[in-house]
């Protein structure tokens, strides 16, 4: 996988993530259809994970890496 189907498939579960956020904010925390229940993520999970993939997209953005080089001249 290059690094732009790396980042545009992190782009995309970011919109999935974003997506689950606000239906639980707009009260879709659980719901029943019938004799079955859904419960979705806990918010804090789902903003765990938003942050987890929005460092990892600018890391990525920013040259494709979470690491960085320091250089010291002299001593």
């Amino acid at each position: 996988m290059t690094a732009e189907e790396r980042l545009q498939k992190l782009r995309e579960q970011l919109v999935q993530v974003e997506r689950a956020i606000l239906a639980i904010q707009n009260g879709a925390q659980e719901y029943s259809i019938g004799t079955r229940r859904l419960k979705r993520a806990d918010l804090s999970l789902l903003y765990q994970e938003r942050n987890r993939l929005e460092r990892e997209i600018e890391a990525l953005e920013n040259g494709g890496g979470i690491f960085r080089v320091a250089v010291f001249d002299g001593r």
